[in-house]
């Protein structure tokens, strides 16, 4: 199941339906998955929390996405 991820996507959301996604948020320094405000926040805005420009944040998700489209068809053989 292919998951793609929108800076408009709630945390809590990505938590649900891609824990890999949030390993890799993490590795962006957004440890939004255990704040108690990942329901209400979205990749936008915890990174802007966390400083990172617009540019930052589309850079983020690009590569985010790539990284997950990567590992999804090295999966499937």
């Amino acid at each position: 199941m292919s998951y793609t991820l929108t800076k408009t996507d709630r945390i809590s959301e990505v938590a649900e339906k891609s824990p890999r996604t949030i390993k890799l948020l993490t590795e962006y320094g957004l440890h939004c998955a255990n704040c108690f405000l990942n329901q209400f926040d979205t990749i936008e805005s915890g990174a802007q929390i966390h400083g990172m420009t617009d540019e930052e944040i589309e850079t983020m998700v690009a590569e985010i996405n790539e990284q997950i489209t990567k590992e999804e068809k090295e999966a499937s053989g």
